[in-house]
Formats: structure tokens, C-alpha cells, sequence
């Protein structure tokens, strides 16, 4: 497979502090790949650098390459706002735009990007909804606030959002640590059908998580990329000491 992303020597820190230290990584298209890792190894810092939100944090830089379809997203002249439509981001609790409507709340990016209204606007949230398996639970609430929908429907109302504009990579944040373990599973059973038409990147906790949804799995330890490899030989027979004894409970 080809390579859609790319990172070379990604380091990263929040002002003197260093959180990233020489990242590099291939992700492979229409694949997933889980990030795993103690609290505060690095892991959602590192997603955040794949589409330039690490550098909204005040005092926060990043230095190294993140490649995306052949092109460094951190090269002079690169607008962060386009990059971040091609790399949408799925966070980790559900954050519908409480003043939109369901309809609204997916829309919202197409008319950012000049998509206004009319037929085509229609045709595209229908199909984002539909994606997300959402269409037939909200069909007839289209026009009432998005934050009325239970939080697992919320969590698939804002990954409709971000698919709305098509990216090329979807970058999710602990997606399901704030839902029920059905709306968790809805979830893993909509993100294994996605990457059929987008590359997946999901930072997650649960390892059971990972070993089920994931075809290649990152290990983070302190800010240090330990091991990364397909999912089935990280979680049977791991290269290092440190991830074996991350996998089997003995730290972190």
C-alpha cells in the first residue's frame, strides 16, 4: 500500500515542556490505525499535530514533516484551514454547535467552503447521515437542535460533520470514552465500515478497542514512539519489553 500520511522527525512541545520527540510514521490508505498509550505519553498531541491544531494552544509548536498526499501540511504558505478539511477531527466528548440544528450541525463546513444551499447541500448531509448510520434515527429532526440527540447519536452527528467536506484522513480523539458500551459498539461498527472511503487515525484507551477495530496499532510511551506494527503481532508478540508490558496490564 501507499502511504496517505506521513510524519518525519515530528517533535512537539507546549512551551519549554516537550511532548512529541521524533515521531515518524507511515499510515497506509483506507486503513485504521489505533494510537495507544498511558495518560500523557503524547497521544492526542501527536493528532493534533496531523492537522495543525496543536499550534492553536497558546505557547504550543511543532517542528518535522507531516506529509499528506505528498505534501508537508507545515511548509510555508500552507493554509492550516484548508488542511483541516482534508484531515477532519472527531473529538473525544460529542460537540454539536448548540445553537444549529441537526441539518445545520452537517452542514455547516460545506457552507463554509461555498456550498450555500439548494438541492446539492441537501444531497450531501443526507448522504453524510447516511454514512454515519444516523439518516433513518433523524430523518424527521432535521430542524430540531442538534444537542437533542442522545450522546451516542451526537457522536455520529459530528462525525457526519467532519465527513460532510470529504477528507482524505479522519482523526478521532478517544471517540467513544464518554458513551455507553452500545453507542461505543455502533460507533467501532461505523468507523471498521468507514475506511472503505477514509483513512482512519483513532487515539483509544481501551485496548480491547484497538485489537478489534485496528489494522495497525502506535505505541507511545513519554513522548517516544516505542513500537508500531500491524495490530495482531503488537498485541500477540510485540518487539519491545515496554509494550508488552503496556498490553498486559503491567503499566499505564
Amino acid at each position: 500500500m501507499n502511504a496517505i500520511l506521513e510524519t518525519r522527525n515530528l517533535n512537539a512541545w507546549f512551551g519549554n515542556t516537550q511532548a512529541l520527540q521524533n515521531i515518524s510514521l507511515d499510515v497506509d490508505h483506507n486503513t485504521i490505525t489505533a494510537i495507544i498509550g498511558p495518560s500523557g505519553c503524547g497521544k492526542s498531541t501527536f493528532i493534533r499535530c496531523l492537522n495543525r491544531l496543536h499550534e492553536e494552544v497558546p505557547d504550543a509548536k511543532a517542528q518535522g514533516q507531516v506529509i499528506v498526499e505528498g505534501k508537508d501540511i507545515y511548509a510555508p504558505k500552507v493554509d492550516p484551514v484548508a488542511i483541516r478539511r482534508k484531515i477532519g477531527m472527531v473529538f473525544q466528548k460529542p460537540n454539536p454547535f448548540p445553537s444549529l440544528t441537526v441539518f445545520e450541525n452537517v452542514a455547516i463546513g460545506l457552507k463554509l467552503a461555498g456550498l450555500k444551499r439548494g438541492v446539492a447541500l441537501k444531497e450531501v448531509v443526507e448522504k453524510s447521515l447516511k454514512l454515519t448510520a444516523l439518516w433513518d434515527e433523524v430523518k424527521d429532526k432535521l430542524h430540531t437542535p442538534g444537542t437533542s440527540l442522545s450522546g451516542g447519536q451526537q457522536q455520529r452527528l459530528c462525525i457526519a460533520r467532519a465527513l460532510a467536506v470529504e477528507p482524505a484522513v479522519l482523526l478521532m480523539d478517544e471517540p467513544t470514552s464518554a458513551l455507553d458500551p452500545i453507542s461505543t459498539a455502533r460507533i467501532e461498527e461505523l468507523v471498521t465500515d468507514l475506511k472503505k472511503t477514509v483513512t482512519i487515525v483513532i487515539v483509544t484507551h481501551n485496548m480491547q478497542q484497538a485489537a478489534r477495530i485496528s489494522d495497525k496499532t502506535a505505541f507511545f510511551l513519554l513522548g517516544e514512539l516505542i513500537e508500531y506494527d500491524n495490530t495482531s503481532r503488537i498485541f500477540t508478540a510485540p518487539k519491545d519489553k515496554k509494550t508488552e508490558r503496556y498490553i498486559t496490564g503491567r503499566f499505564g
